[in-house]
């Protein structure tokens, strides 16, 4: 990865670690692959306490990262992309040409714990409280993954360390940036509350307040290219994510004193049973798939990266596409 600076905010980075074959592979995309990666050691250190085989930390994580993958592409194809995907429903699948919206990965991954915690009849509350922290490490290595792609912009500005991104005018504030830290910043605070506050679904719940809650502050500073209700899409989001998770602050303070009736946990299986190869094979195969994603808004892939990364061609793969919001400022969500 180099970057050549005509300053020392000028953004010029090679978005591209490598290639196979026809197939290239991105830093925004690694991003995901060590998320998932973290999220698999973590499970593996926490297993006892979740009383989790080994190979039940093996199929947790791929729900999750699966989870994730169908999350951020479900929400970012409805919301943000759909006047583009509903002419081109059969590019739905081309993951390899980008199109990840953050909320997504976070509905995804709830769905994925979700669908473990009933097919593997393991107590849901437990296993999400534990799975905010690895959530918050993802949430914060993709925004230097979103960083380093350069397509997610902040508003024009004058602070020193305003970045001049690829596509924009002016130097604009790393947004991304902001919200990365924010992500991180999160870890240590979810470690005391998992710490000091045993209540089911205490920790989860502070994730989700604080990451939502805090992200519109940091929004006010995004230039968003798709609106709804008169704000940002990601914005929206913001605020109904923030009313969730406040709902959900109020259930787990009840659930403390008393005045909310815990639900049954289901019956937690004895922890044994090693990984199969198949398992293995399936996180392997999730982890490379992750490395194809190259940016969270769909891309015309040698149009966009082309001037960094020489050689970038037209294929199959790669088609000539068009996603550009009509009339916007082309700085997806």
């Amino acid at each position: 990865m180099t970057a050549a600076m005509a300053g020392p905010f000028v953004h010029d980075i090679d978005p591209i670690v490598g290639s196979l074959g026809p197939v290239h592979l991105w830093w925004y995309g690694l991003s995901y692959a060590l998320g998932f990666l973290q999220l698999h050691l973590h499970l593996r250190r926490s297993r006892g306490r979740l009383s989790l085989s080994l190979s039940d930390v093996y199929a947790l994580s791929i729900c999750i990262a699966i989870g994730v993958l169908l999350g951020g592409r479900a929400v970012e194809v409805s919301f943000d992309e759909w006047p583009f995907y509903r002419e081109h429903p059969w590019l739905i699948p081309a993951y390899w040409l980008g199109g990840m919206a953050t909320h997504g990965l976070l509905i995804g991954a709830l769905g994925g714990a979700l669908v473990y915690s009933v097919v593997w009849r393991k107590p849901f509350l437990e296993l999400v409280d534990d799975l905010a922290i690895p959530g918050a490490f993802l949430m914060g290595i993709g925004r230097i993954g979103n960083f380093i792609d350069g397509q997610i912009v902040g508003a024009v500005t004058t602070v020193p360390w305003g970045v001049l991104f690829p596509d924009a005018d002016g130097f604009r504030h790393p947004v991304v940036l902001y919200d990365g830290l924010k992500n991180l910043l999160l870890i240590p605070y979810l470690l005391w509350v998992r710490r000091t506050n045993p209540t089911p679904g205490a920790t989860a719940a502070r994730f989700v307040f604080w990451y939502a809650f805090a992200r519109i502050f940091i929004d006010l500073f995004r230039d968003y290219p798709t609106h709804r209700l008169a704000l940002g899409t990601g914005q929206t989001l913001n605020l109904v994510m923030t009313a969730i998770g406040l709902l959900l602050l109020v259930r787990s303070r009840l659930r403390r004193l008393g005045r909310l009736a815990p639900r049954a946990a289901p019956p937690v299986a004895r922890a044994t049973g090693d990984a199969s190869w198949l398992q293995r094979a399936a996180l392997a195969a999730v982890l490379l798939f992750s490395l194809t994603l190259p940016s969270n808004w769909t891309q015309d892939v040698p149009a966009r990266y082309g001037t960094r990364h020489a050689g970038l061609q037209h294929s199959w793969l790669y088609p000539v596409i068009d996603t550009s919001p009509p009339g916007a400022t082309k700085a997806p969500r």
